[in-house]
C-alpha cells in the first residue's frame, strides 16, 4: 500500500551504495545471496530470543534487497537474477515466521500457520499474474523499475517489514499481530485475484 511512496525515499540510500558496489565489481546476485544469508541469521537470532539482533539483521536483509535491485538496473538486469531475488525473498518471509513458531510452538504455531497460508495467497496471486502479464507484454506504470509486473495491495513490502519489526519488538504479541496481518494479506490476495482476472480478461 505504501511501497510506491517509500521506494523513492529508500532509493536515496540504496542507489549511492549500489553505485559504490558497481565500482567494486560486485554483482547484484552476490548481494541477493548475501542478503539471504543475513536473513537466515535473523531467523536464527529469533529462535535464540535475540530480538534486537534479529531486528538489525532484518533491516540489513531488506536493505540488501533494495541494493540488489539498484545494482541490477545499473549493470545488466537478468531473468536469472530476478528469479533468484523473488525466490529467496519468499523463503526468507516464511522462514522468519517459522522462527517465531519454533520459538514458542504452543503459542505461535496456529497463528504462524495462518500467516504463512496468507503468504501463499499473496505470493501465488502475484506470481501467476506476473507470468501471464509478461507473456502478454502488460506492464505496470506505477512500478516501472520492477522486473515483474507488481500487483499492489494492502500488504506490500513496506507493511511486511513493519510487521516483522513489530514481531521483534513485541514477540509476546506475535499471535495477535500475525492474525491481524494475515487478515490483511487475505484481503490483498482477493484484490489481486479479482484485479488480475479482470485485467487479463480485458486485455
Amino acid at each position: 500500500m505504501f511501497d510506491h511512496r517509500v521506494l523513492p525515499l529508500l532509493k536515496r540510500i540504496t542507489l549511492p551504495l549500489a553505485q559504490q558496489l558497481v565500482k567494486m565489481q560486485v554483482r547484484a546476485d552476490h548481494v541477493t545471496v548475501a542478503g539471504f544469508v543475513v536473513g537466515v541469521l535473523a531467523c536464527i537470532a529469533v529462535v535464540l530470543s535475540q530480538f534486537w539482533l534479529a531486528l538489525v539483521l532484518l533491516l540489513l536483509n531488506r536493505l540488501a534487497d533494495g541494493i540488489d535491485g539498484e545494482l541490477a538496473r545499473l549493470q545488466e538486469p537478468t531473468d536469472s537474477g530476478a528469479y533468484l531475488d523473488i525466490v529467496l525473498d519468499f523463503l526468507f518471509y516464511n522462514g522468519f515466521v517459522v522462527a517465531f513458531i519454533l520459538l514458542h510452538p504452543e503459542a505461535n504455531a496456529i497463528a504462524g500457520a495462518v500467516l504463512m497460508l496468507s503468504f501463499v495467497g499473496t505470493g501465488i496471486s502475484f506470481l501467476a499474474f506476473a507470468t501471464l502479464a509478461a507473456k502478454r507484454g502488460i506492464s505496470n506504470p506505477r512500478y516501472p523499475s520492477k522486473s515483474l509486473y507488481y500487483l499492489g495491495g494492502l500488504t506490500e513490502g513496506t507493511e511486511t517489514v513493519v510487521v516483522f519489526a513489530l514481531f521483534c519488538l513485541l514477540p509476546q504479541y506475535f499471535a495477535i499481530l500475525a492474525y491481524c496481518f494475515a487478515a490483511l494479506c487475505f484481503i490483498t490476495a482477493a484484490m489481486r485475484i479479482v484485479g488480475g482476472y479482470q485485467t487479463l480478461r480485458a486485455d
